[in-house]
């Protein structure tokens, strides 16, 4: 199995695990690999240093809260030529994320700035910076996630990234509060040739989300182009490679074909995430 969302420690949050014994674990659990996320740092060095001599493939990445600036393509080029494998758009920054009171830096240390981040439609000003930053993504063969923008920001971001020759796209956790997206825009923005990720953290802290919701939500999208990741790291949360594994039997569960979810969780985030 291949994790393709792992938050450790450190971080401004309290996480279960740093990056060491977290990739000790999935290497119990015989995972191939992973990738670590920080919401406030890049982990791509981090992962390089957590991933040597192991048997499981670690691999970073950068998301663009305001610790980098934002939407700032200098902290984009760096992060890939640091061997960064994805770059996430604005996380605990962006927009939607204050609208929702959800967790941010500014919220527990009152010196951290406020500032909230967007792309167009919402904000157009940003429209060149995000030009650039798409052109580096597809001169490294990187993958481009959609963090925590809004469904219009996101239907805006995708056609633009396909043109410019983005190959490896993933909705992050879509059906999530942010950016809410019902099973038929997330299928829609799919066809665009975009992975549709499904989290274990909604599974088990998403309101009004069962095993039940997230099938109907992959049937939908097709199971094709849905990525299965843990999203966990958190102390109230089971180790990721338990958290992985409950989601991947809780949606076989429900009737969704075996094979096809193990893939899910397998070689499509691999097929996804590995250069090459």
């Amino acid at each position: 199995m291949f994790d393709l969302h792992v938050h450790t420690a450190p971080d401004v949050q309290p996480r279960l695990g740093d990056d060491v014994e977290i990739v000790r674990m999935y290497e119990r659990a015989g995972f191939d690999g992973c990738v670590l996320k920080g919401h406030y740092d890049g982990t791509a060095g981090r992962a390089q240093a957590a991933g040597h001599h192991s048997s499981v493939r670690v691999y970073g990445g950068l998301a663009l809260n305001h610790h980098v600036g934002g939407l700032n393509p200098s902290a984009v080029a760096a992060a890939l030529a640091m061997g960064a494998r994805v770059i996430w758009m604005p996380t605990a920054d962006a927009h939607s994320q204050e609208t929702e009171g959800l967790p941010r830096l500014c919220r527990t240390e009152p010196r951290a700035a406020t500032t909230t981040y967007a792309i167009p439609p919402i904000d157009p000003r940003t429209e060149d910076s995000v030009r650039q930053i798409v052109a580096l993504i597809a001169e490294a063969d990187a993958v481009l996630a959609t963090g925590h923008l809004s469904t219009p920001e996101i239907a805006w971001l995708l056609p633009l990234a396909r043109a410019a020759g983005v190959n490896r796209l993933l909705l992050t956790h879509p059906s999530w509060h942010i950016p809410a997206m019902d099973a038929a825009q997330a299928s829609a923005l799919a066809d665009q040739g975009a992975y549709v990720e499904i989290t274990a953290y909604q599974l088990l802290h998403q309101d009004r989300c069962d095993a039940g919701t997230l099938a109907q939500f992959a049937r939908t999208v097709g199971l094709d182009r849905i990525i299965l990741s843990s999203d966990a790291g958190q102390p109230d949360s089971p180790p990721p490679p338990e958290a992985l594994s409950a989601l991947v039997d809780a949606l076989i569960s429900e009737h969704l074909d075996s094979g096809a979810i193990l893939a899910c969780a397998s070689e499509l985030p691999d097929r996804l995430i590995t250069p090459g």
